[in-house]
């Protein structure tokens, strides 16, 4: 039983990415079938609304939920903007003109990024004399390489020569399959960047709203608001809104509660259990998957630029990881050494006053032998 309850949580993020991967597959197939990526957004957050909402009631036993007041509401609409809307439909946009290996392997340099972007905000520090801050910037510098190479040099296909995914739904009309790829690639590399600020903007918004269900509650919330207002524009077309089969149906329920609102709980309880550095560690699970899965059943072609540029956005995630697990080793180190201290200063506080104590308690001069001339003075005065 012990042994179980030690491997649950990297269980759980086994499952997380699968889900992850299983999300990323099945709407690039109902998209190339016909589903608006604005559309998929627009049902997906209001499932997981739909799902989070009641249990985020019956989780706590009483209809309570933080209030908003006008500071709160704006961190929050902004972070929904960003982490959520654009992101998403960015993503989306992206995945939908590249391909789903792109989609998932684009995603590990978001480490990397959210560590430059908190370097930025000074929210992180690096010491360019420790192998640990070399680390973190050589680790960002290859994950940054790697996308731009899958980005741009694709090289010859090692595999499916032909495409038979054709583009009918995307924003920017009829492409051809060059600027799909580059175009495609450049909106996903800009969901990581909104990814990434919407990570650090977590930093603030958690100190000042530290209840993180409603916070995830209302997030989900504006985001539908958000997306429903996008899609009004952006689908002239009615029928756009429609599903209009039951695996359309079945995408955005699973994407939606799934991945949208599961997945932050059990990431949630991983992140309490091991840190953040252990969830992040799953990340190019996601990508092996989704790789294999997408070529052998969708047809998916695969370049040679595209592989040697995937492994080394894995490479520089990995780079980076170990520099900030470092960090986190370091700094409970630390926390650990001035726990120890305080309780040995309090230890011999408490011995201090126990002495002092006990010497209140026995007479001034209980401890006094007087000398023989004294005793014989004594007997001669009596």
């Amino acid at each position: 039983m012990g042994k179980f309850e030690e491997y649950k949580p990297a269980m759980a993020m086994i499952g997380i990415q699968m889900c992850y991967a299983g999300v990323t597959l099945s709407a690039r197939a109902t998209m190339v079938n016909g589903l608006s990526p604005r559309v998929f957004i627009l049902y997906r957050q209001a499932f997981a609304t739909i799902f989070i909402f009641p249990f985020l009631y019956f989780s706590r036993g009483k209809p309570k939920i933080s209030s908003l007041d006008l500071k709160s509401f704006s961190l929050i609409f902004l972070v929904s903007l960003v982490g959520i809307t654009i992101n998403q439909n960015l993503y989306l946009e992206g995945l939908y003109l590249a391909s789903s290996a792109m989609g998932s392997a684009v995603g590990n340099i978001i480490p990397a990024i959210t560590f430059l972007v908190s370097f930025l905000a000074g929210y992180e520090k690096v010491n360019l004399l420790d192998k640990r801050g070399l680390a973190k910037i050589a680790g960002t510098i290859l994950c940054v390489a790697g996308a731009t190479s899958m980005t741009l040099l694709r090289g010859p296909k090692i595999l499916n020569s032909e495409s038979t995914l054709p583009v009918i739904k995307s924003v920017l009309g009829d492409l051809n399959d060059q600027n799909m790829w580059l175009f495609g690639c450049l909106f996903l590399f800009s969901s990581t960047l909104c990814w990434s600020f919407w990570l650090t903007l977590q930093v603030p918004i958690s100190a000042y709203y530290p209840d993180h269900l409603s916070l995830s509650a209302w997030m989900c919330l504006f985001g539908t608001i958000q997306c429903a207002v996008v899609t009004f524009f952006l689908e002239k077309d009615p029928n756009a809104w429609i599903l209009h089969s039951f695996s359309e149906f079945a995408t955005c329920l699973y994407a939606g509660v799934g991945a949208s609102a599961l997945s932050f709980t059990v990431q949630a309880w991983v992140i309490s259990k091991r840190g953040p550095v252990f969830s992040a560690l799953f990340n190019p699970l996601c990508t092996v998957i989704v790789t294999i899965l997408a070529a052998l059943f969708f047809q998916e072609e695969i370049y040679i630029g595209s592989l040697i540029g995937g492994l080394g956005v894995i490479m520089g995630l990995y780079i980076v990881l170990w520099g900030k697990a470092k960090d986190v080793m370091m700094n409970q180190e630390q926390r650990d050494s001035e726990n120890d201290s305080e309780v040995k200063i309090h230890s011999e506080d408490f011995s201090n006053t126990a002495n002092c104590n006990r010497d209140l308690e026995d007479p001034l001069l209980s401890k006094y032998k007087p000398t023989d001339q004294e005793i014989k003075i004594r007997q001669q005065i009596n």
